[in-house]
């Protein structure tokens, strides 16, 4: 679809289908030709450049692009377990930058899977598997360090599942890294960050080394955005990572050590039998209902 009026050379225009999960869209991306992103109930869940998959166009899968250049040598394949698919921006990235790297990618909604595919292609000759079905599902049944990095970035109606926040969740996919293996987790929040505090803690009673990656203002409760938590238990790329990330075009900060453990305030581990959803974002954070 998106991918056939580009060879055709029409003026790209919206692409709109119905999904297991609702109401999806394709959005041309006016300032650059082949990009689309990818919209779902209106809010935005991915961004896709046909033409040049190393372009990250949201920030916070720009710090997930930072983190797969920097825990392995340039252009060593990986072994990576995505949870959470959308428009697979980040596998695609991946395997543009780290050949031969063969990756699982898990999505619930098998007709999104599909109106991917069809709409948004990728290069066959990529190790990218799509399985549909539940991420925990999926990542319980996954073999003992399969992985050398797994990232969580599951939504469901602008929110992060509940039995996805859990430190029985964590564990299960920490059992799937190799030894030094990294987890990556998307999250929201905003205000006094109550979901992000309760998240830190419950990552680091899995992992004994553990970072955070955000817009200053979103550390600040000045608006709603994304974290991202980068956990390991070997060492992580603290450094660099911040150095890139303090140079993207919207500067994130990073956080570790005893300025995250403040961050944490004293907030409680989540299990399964606690776990709730992240909070819903405020009305219009994206631009459109």
């Amino acid at each position: 679809m998106a991918d056939k009026q580009r060879r055709r050379g029409r003026a790209p225009e919206p692409v709109r289908a119905e999904v297991g999960s609702g109401s999806v869209e394709l959005e041309p991306d006016p300032d650059r030709a082949g990009a689309w992103t990818l919209r779902l109930h209106g809010s935005p869940q991915s961004h896709v450049d046909l033409d040049d998959p190393t372009w990250l166009e949201f920030e916070y899968v720009r710090r997930l692009g930072h983190l797969v250049d920097l825990i392995a040598d340039a252009g060593k394949p990986l072994r990576v377990l995505h949870l959470g698919g959308g428009g697979l921006t980040l596998p695609r990235y991946v395997a543009a930058t780290r050949p031969r790297s063969r990756q699982q990618v898990v999505e619930l909604d098998g007709e999104l899977v599909e109106f991917v595919r069809r709409a948004l292609p990728w290069d066959r000759t990529w190790q990218i598997r799509v399985r549909t079905g539940d991420a925990r599902e999926v990542a319980a049944r996954a073999p003992d360090a399969a992985f050398d990095l797994a990232v969580v970035d599951v939504f469901a109606d602008s929110r992060v599942p509940a039995h996805l926040t859990s430190a029985e969740f964590v564990g299960e996919v920490a059992r799937t890294l190799a030894p030094g293996g990294v987890y990556a987790v998307n999250l929201a929040d905003g205000g006094r960050l109550s979901f992000v505090r309760t998240q830190v803690a419950t990552i680091r009673s899995v992992f004994p080394n553990l970072l955070l990656v955000a817009d200053p203002a979103v550390l600040r409760g000045r608006r709603f955005g994304n974290v991202v938590l980068v956990a390991s238990h070997g060492e992580l790329p603290i450094a660099e990572l911040a150095r890139r990330t303090a140079a993207d075009p919207f500067p994130g900060r990073v956080e570790h050590g005893p300025a995250l453990a403040d961050l944490t305030g004293g907030a409680a581990v989540v299990h399964d039998a606690t776990a709730v959803a992240s909070p819903a974002p405020p009305a219009r954070t994206f631009g459109k209902n």
